[in-house]
């Protein structure tokens, strides 16, 4: 619901590894390009280990101007491949990992300490892992917990029942139907509003429900095979279980088609439909919503509407389809919502399906789901040991010097363009001047006290936290907007920009190395951290961002002519990504990550400023120090192919460029270079290399 742009290649965070370089440069290979050789340090001048970058990674005998990514990460790729638990592998994940074994120590002493008072965080922390990874209970309880959530829903005899239920599954987070929640008003950021937005699928995205080529066949086909397979664990016999998977089927593919594109979503203008109670109500009155509004206590009396024809649809549904059906679908949503609160054959069943969507060989252990799944839950209660562990205030420090120098750069960037004019500079340099600046943890924590959690039910405990998530939302309506608010938990390897708030959010998950290292020189620092940071700042200002003022309303500040000038640039972009292809016939989709690219070249461009401007400081003279044989320029750009280095399997793949706003990460490293002078001077490529762009097709925006 929220336009929150963020950093990660896929929806799920993932890790980094600090690299230690300090290998000596490897002389060429007789095939490598004069381009290259300049990693090359002449015998009189000795090699100076560096720290950061651990440059036995590159593949020498690929030039740097022919292909950056191999060139950079070619060793690494050979060396790692993707683990049978994991669809990707790369700097995320290498993190991730880091930080999950901090996450599951701090975990397995909270589940351990049996006589934490009761009500404070460190029961509650400790009373939710332990029932989570209490697996023999889980088995031994079966459907016994599950039973009385499926008993409400074979109760209902009336439109009035199933409206009462989809309300109460909007409140448990069950995906059924459409998502609801309170958020900034977008285009009145001082106040809070209710929103209503598209949902209900059970497959990634609604393309997987209206395209006819042979995989989406195929993961239909696989989707039923879950579905049936589920139901009959249920108690459904073969026919009943047949027949209720084709009626989930049925009803999603009917909300596909309701549903707008992803690209469509990407408008926020489109996306933003206020109407009065009584407007509501009268379009969508199988909805019931004035009074599911008065039961959740929310004395709202206009509602954002994302997408007026999804609800017409929907509202259409809710009287044409029979009642059973619609029984039947909010039972598949109930009970794949809790698979990881089931016995195990729950869970292998969901796992097959994915296996299949992702081509993942294993499942992730236990501990680490679970691990999310607090961190989902309580992240903000055992973040803060998180934080006490793997954060310090140094590193806050250094990392708000480097985002006030980046802001810097960004403002310089803004005050040179000869595209833009004076008066859209104006709005722009407020904008950038109001930035909020969030990093490492919240200063004021989530209050957790009504959260009931025991030791008696896992299934009890997820529905517990999902309630208490939904009413902590619901209760900010009406108050004033709580600007301390994350978004992200302190564990988390990722960073958001949010628009309505004008705020760029690191947290500390994500200082670390390779993305932040203290002990390693700026070039890294800047090539890996200084370019998310410059990544953030830049969705301010990305196609998206772009229509947000700097008191984070949706308003036009910008002149007709300036706003041309912006689209034709950043099509540019566009039709640069919608070329590459990550495999054989998938291509790159320009519009859907476009955001995502403009983040990339805007945030790397202001990065490289920002690194000159500290040299400069350190070094006047001009002689900058040379680390493993290699230039500042040269560490910088390196670093950049570190952070997004990543081995994905095909059938990942294909899901993300259907579903993420991300490109591929071989396109994150090479894309945004082929658009840089700086680059090529680096590396010495010559004007006809594979990485140069003819000078008119060059993109640079910001």
């Amino acid at each position: 619901m929220k336009n929150r742009n963020s950093l990660t290649l896929a929806a799920v965070a993932a890790t980094g590894l600090a690299l230690a370089g300090c290998a000596a440069s490897s002389t060429p290979t007789a095939s490598t390009t004069p381009a290259a050789t300049t990693s090359a340090t002449p015998a009189e001048e000795p090699v100076v280990p560096g720290v950061g970058l651990n440059i036995a990674n590159r593949n020498l005998s690929v030039s740097p101007c022919d292909n950056f990514n191999e060139y950079a990460s070619g060793n690494w790729y050979k060396n790692n491949p993707v683990p049978a638990s994991e669809v990707r592998w790369g700097a995320f994940n290498e993190l991730a990992d880091k930080n999950n074994a901090v996450m599951r120590q701090i975990l397995e002493e909270a589940a351990a300490n049996t006589s934490a008072a009761k009500g404070t965080n460190a029961q509650k922390v400790g009373d939710f892992y332990a029932t989570a990874m209490d697996t023999m209970a889980i088995e031994k309880a079966g459907l016994k917990f599950l039973k009385p959530e499926l008993d409400r829903i074979a109760a209902i005899k009336d439109l009035k029942g199933l409206q009462a239920e989809i309300m109460r599954q909007q409140m448990e987070g069950t995906g059924a139907f459409f998502s609801s929640g309170v958020g900034q008003d977008e285009k009145k950021s001082t106040e809070y509003a209710f929103y209503l937005s598209q949902g209900g699928l059970g497959l990634p995205d609604r393309d997987y429900y209206l395209k006819d080529d042979a995989r989406s066949k195929a993961i239909r086909n696989a989707y039923t095979t879950y579905l049936v397979n589920t139901f009959k664990m249920l108690g459904d016999n073969e026919a009943a279980a047949a027949k209720n998977a084709a009626t989930v089927v049925r009803l999603e593919t009917r909300l596909a088609k309701a549903s707008k594109s992803r690209v469509d979503l990407r408008d926020p203008y489109a996306n933003y439909n206020k109407m009065t109670l009584a407007e509501l109500n009268k379009q969508y009155p199988n909805l019931a919503l004035p009074t599911a509004l008065k039961e959740m206590k929310l004395p709202a009396k206009e509602v954002i509407v994302g997408q007026p024809a999804f609800f017409k649809e929907e509202n259409a549904m809710l009287k044409s389809e029979p009642l059973a059906d619609l029984k039947t679908y909010l039972r598949w949503h109930k009970v794949t919502s809790l698979t990881a609160a089931l016995p195990k054959s729950y869970g292998d069943e969901a796992f097959r399906f994915t296996q299949a969507l992702t081509g993942a060989k294993q499942q992730q252990p236990r501990w680490k789901r679970m691990n999310r799944a607090t961190d989902g839950a309580l992240g903000e209660a055992f973040g803060q040991l998180y934080v006490d562990k793997a954060f310090t205030p140094e590193t806050k420090a250094k990392a708000l010097a480097m985002v006030a120098n980046i802001k810097e750069a960004m403002g310089e960037h803004i005050q040179q363009l000869d595209w833009m004019s004076a008066a859209t500079k104006a709005e722009a340099m407020k904008k950038l001047n109001a930035f909020t600046v969030k990093i490492g943890y919240p200063d004021k924590w989530k209050d957790y006290s009504a959260m009931s959690i025991s030791r008696e039910s896992y299934l009890k405990n997820v529905l517990a936290a999902r309630r208490w998530a939904s009413m902590d939302n619901l209760s900010k309506f009406g108050k004033p907007i709580d600007r301390q608010e994350w978004g992200m938990t302190p564990p988390t390897v990722n960073a958001y920009y949010n628009p309505p708030m004008n705020e760029i959010v690191f947290p500390a998950g994500i200082m670390q190395p390779p993305f932040f290292d203290p002990k390693a020189d700026d070039a890294v620092n800047y090539g890996g951290m200084g370019a998310v940071i410059g990544h953030e700042i830049t969705h301010g200002f990305d196609d998206q961002g772009r229509q947000y003022d700097a008191e984070g309303n949706l308003r036009d500040w910008w002149t007709k002519e300036d706003a041309q000038k912006f689209d034709a640039r950043a099509e540019m972009v566009g039709k640069q990504y919608s070329a590459f292809s990550p495999l054989d016939s998938v291509y790159v989709n320009g519009k859907l990550t476009m955001g995502e690219n403009l983040a990339d070249l805007g945030g790397l461009n202001i990065a490289y400023t920002a690194l000159h401007k500290e040299l400069k400081k350190q070094y006047p003279d001009g002689k900058y120090p040379k680390y493993d044989g290699l230039t500042p320029d040269q560490r910088f750009f390196l670093s950049w192919a570190q952070v997004w280095r990543t081995n994905a399997r095909p059938e990942y793949l294909r899901q993300q460029v259907m579903t993420d706003p991300h490109s591929p990460a071989e396109f994150r490293t090479n894309g945004p270079l082929q658009n840089m002078p700086q680059f090529y001077e680096a590396f010495g490529c010559k004007e006809d290399a594979k990485m140069v762009r003819v000078q008119t097709e060059r993109a640079k925006i910001w």
